[in-house]
C-alpha cells in the first residue's frame, strides 16, 4: 500500500478536523474524499461525452432515422 505525505492549509486543516470529528481517522477521511472525487470526475467525462453524441450531426440523423422507422410512438 502506497503512502502520501500531504501539507494542507488551515482551510483545509479545520475540515479534516470537521471530518474526523466523529472518531474516523484521518486516513479514512483522505480515502473517502479520494473516491469520492474519482467518481466526480468520471462523472463529469461522462457528462461531457454525452454532450459532444447530442450534439453530432451524425448520430442525431441517425437517431431520427431510427424514430422515422420505428414511427410517430417513439419520436417523444
Amino acid at each position: 500500500m502506497a503512502v502520501l505525505t500531504v501539507q494542507i492549509d488551515a482551510k483545509t486543516e479545520k475540515a479534516l478536523a470537521e471530518l474526523t470529528a466523529d472518531g474516523r481517522s484521518a486516513t479514512d477521511v483522505v480515502r473517502e474524499a479520494l473516491l469520492i472525487a474519482n467518481r466526480l470526475r468520471r462523472m463529469e467525462v461522462a457528462r461531457l461525452e454525452a454532450q459532444e453524441l447530442a450534439a453530432d450531426p451524425e448520430d442525431l440523423a441517425e437517431i431520427r432515422a431510427v424514430r422515422r422507422d420505428l414511427g410517430e410512438d417513439c419520436a417523444r
